[in-house]
């Protein structure tokens, strides 16, 4: 009975250019993300882990509908936290002041055409 959470040691299987597949003898290998391979930046799988490389891995999450079983090597595994988080959540980002919006529709102010001094003087006067 395999559940989220549960330490089980494993074989590194096979490698690939960001995962590794990890033998955890059960009916199929589990997979772990190269995000789940360490708790710092990993650039290449090949870096962390070798093939037939002995690892002790954690159930992030069981998938039997498409037969998948996620894996995490980090130290600092929370199982809950990936199945906790909804989908649709996304990692809240800082808050940027907003800034005022162009009003695209409103009309630009009319004004009266000046065409020389007479029409300057006139529209000064406040006569049209």
């Amino acid at each position: 009975d395999l559940r989220k959470g549960m330490q089980l040691p494993g074989i590194v299987t096979h490698i690939t250019a960001f995962d590794a597949f990890v033998d955890i003898s059960v009916h199929q290998d589990g997979l772990v993300h190269i995000s789940q391979m360490a708790d710092r930046f990993v650039k290449n799988p090949a870096d962390i882990v070798k093939v037939q490389q002995k690892v002790t891995v954690t159930v992030l999450e069981i998938d039997m509908g498409r037969n998948r079983i996620s894996l995490s090597m980090k130290k600092s595994v929370d199982p809950m936290e990936k199945s906790t988080r909804k989908k649709s959540e996304t990692p809240k980002q800082k808050h940027r002041p907003s800034r005022p919006k162009p009003d695209k529709y409103r009309k630009p102010e009319k004004k009266p055409i000046i065409q020389g001094s007479l029409a300057e003087a006139l529209l000064k006067s406040g006569l049209k």
